[in-house]
């Protein structure tokens, strides 16, 4: 199903609702096999995110999520997304180590995760190498991804970890065989900036996720289903907002309709000017973890005034894990200073990240920013 951007915002009321939503709601045709997401408009509508108001959100997310898409055309101009197949029992999954080399037994715990589910896993040649604080030289890495994109049994790849290096071999990935044979790409961090080459240049959508574990290790049901989801089953992606998670305060008003791009905020900025998509038309999903308050200054700073933001239509905002305040200002501070500027509505406090019990999202797909309901959702 080809679904693509509206291309402005509109602000229309619905009688009764309580505020402004989307409109043009159509039946869900029971005879296709298009998965059940909606047709919307991007939207802003004035509603505080609490009380009645907030009530009211979730019984019309209820009755949105009963609606499907009908076709409306990309205003960037970019083709459809790829959605490689999902996974099958008995289907073969590589974990190849594109950046810093991994603990072998966090390894070996997530194979044996996967195997419980029914996929065959094996390893990269070089999964475990190490060179300085890469997993072998650029060479070596790069082998190991591109004859997994090459290798028909292979069908999907794992990233071991992140850390450093993706950057060093993002542009020389074997896009034509990513564009032959789609497969998923999973990984975060540092992998985000694989996922922003391979949308860039084959429309690959990709998962941003692992199964990271928190607590010294242990992954969590929560995180270890999510990601299962994703690569098994055809089903729309719903993550709610954590009134825990710190960021939830940069949450403000409005509703936006777009790709989701993103991912690592050190990485956007590492991208910008060769790897990173066209942010026009999309909504930009944002997560780091211990950086300097000056770095994220930095890197924002750059982002925006590079015109590298320009057209972003929302920003889903993950966790911002391990920041420490300076000078009284904090990481809440220093993102509203600069994502304000964008006069876009934001939607912080997603599960998506570094944090506690971090959730899978897939990236290049059609999603649906609702601040009101403090719900994004993915379309699959």
């Amino acid at each position: 199903m080809s679904v693509a951007l509206a291309g402005q915002f509109t602000t229309t009321p619905m009688t009764g609702m309580g505020g402004f939503l989307p409109l043009r709601f159509a039946p869900v045709d029971t005879d296709s096999r298009r998965s059940p997401v909606f047709e919307y408009r991007k939207t802003h509508h004035h509603q505080d995110n609490s009380g009645p108001g907030r009530e009211r959100a979730s019984s019309i997310w209820a009755r949105v999520m009963r609606y499907s898409f009908q076709g409306i055309s990309d205003t960037t101009g970019r083709a459809d997304g790829m959605m490689p197949p999902r996974l099958r029992v008995g289907d073969k999954v590589r974990f190849v180590s594109p950046a810093s080399t991994p603990d072998r037994e966090r390894v070996l715990l997530a194979a044996a995760m996967l195997e419980n589910w029914g996929l065959k896993v094996d390893l990269g040649e070089n999964a475990f190498r190490k060179f300085a604080y890469l997993a072998g030289t650029d060479e070596e890495r790069l082998a190991d991804f591109n004859a997994a994109l090459r290798d028909p049994d292979i069908r999907a790849i794992i990233a071991t970890r992140g850390g450093k290096g993706s950057y060093r071999i993002a542009d020389r990935l074997d896009f034509e065989a990513a564009r032959h044979d789609p497969k998923f790409v999973v990984g975060f961090s540092d992998i985000s900036i694989l996922h922003f080459s391979l949308w860039k240049h084959c429309q690959l959508i990709g998962i941003h996720g692992a199964l990271y574990g928190c607590d010294g290790g242990r992954i969590a049901e929560e995180t270890s289903s999510s990601l299962q989801r994703l690569l098994m089953r055809s089903e729309n992606v719903v993550i709610s907002s954590r009134e825990e998670e710190a960021t939830s305060a940069l949450t403000t008003t409005g509703t936006a309709s777009g790709r989701l791009i993103g991912g690592n905020l050190d990485m956007i900025a590492t991208a910008a000017g060769w790897a990173l998509p066209d942010l026009n038309g999309a909504i930009l999903l944002m997560e780091a973890v211990e950086m300097y308050l000056g770095q994220v200054d930095r890197h924002l700073t750059m982002l925006r005034k590079g015109g590298h933001l320009a057209g972003v239509v929302g920003i889903a905002v993950g966790q911002f894990t391990n920041f420490k305040p300076s000078s009284g200002i904090t990481i809440i501070d220093l993102l509203r200073d600069h994502l304000g500027d964008l006069n876009v509505p934001i939607l912080g406090g997603l599960p998506l990240g570094h944090g506690y019990s971090p959730l899978s999202v897939p990236i290049g797909s059609m999603a649906f920013l609702d601040t009101a309901a403090r719900k994004l959702i993915i379309e699959q």
